[in-house]
C-alpha cells in the first residue's frame, strides 16, 4: 500500500538537499537514525560506510554541500509504502559525470531511523 505520509517525507528530503538546507534535512531524522553510503566508505573508511547519530549526519552532509556546492539529485522514482521509501534520482554536480544512485529510507513514527545509498 501507497503512504503518502513517507511520499511527503521523501519529497520533502530531497527538497531539502537540493536547497542544501541541512536543518530540514535534519529535522527529517530520528535522533539517534544510521545512514549508509559508498562514498562515506571512500571519503571516511574508519566509519565503513556507516554512521549514527544526528551530528555525524550534520557533519557528513555538511561536508558535501561545502565541497559539492552544485550537488543536486533530479528524482526518476518514487515509491513508498508504510516503513519505507525508494528512490531512484541522478546525482548531479558540475564538472563529474552524472551518477545514477538508489536510496532507502526507513521510517518510523514520521522519523527516518536508517538511510541506505546504492551506486556503482
Amino acid at each position: 500500500m501507497i503512504s503518502e505520509q513517507n511520499k511527503q517525507i521523501a519529497l520533502s528530503w530531497l527538497e531539502a538537499f537540493n536547497a542544501h538546507n541541512l536543518e530540514k534535512l535534519l529535522a527529517l531524522y530520528d535522533a539517534e537514525a544510521e545512514h549508509f553510503s559508498p562514498k562515506l566508505k571512500i571519503r571516511q573508511p574508519e566509519t565503513q560506510g556507516l554512521i549514527k547519530g544526528k551530528a555525524a549526519l550534520r557533519d557528513w552532509w555538511q561536508d558535501s554541500f561545502d565541497r559539492l556546492t552544485t550537488l543536486h539529485y533530479e528524482v526518476k522514482k518514487l515509491t513508498a509504502d508504510e516503513e519505507q521509501v525508494f528512490m531512484e534520482y541522478i546525482r548531479h554536480v558540475n564538472g563529474e559525470e552524472d551518477l545514477r544512485v538508489g536510496e532507502v529510507l526507513a521510517i518510523k513514527k514520521g522519523k527516518i531511523i536508517f538511510s541506505r545509498v546504492y551506486h556503482g
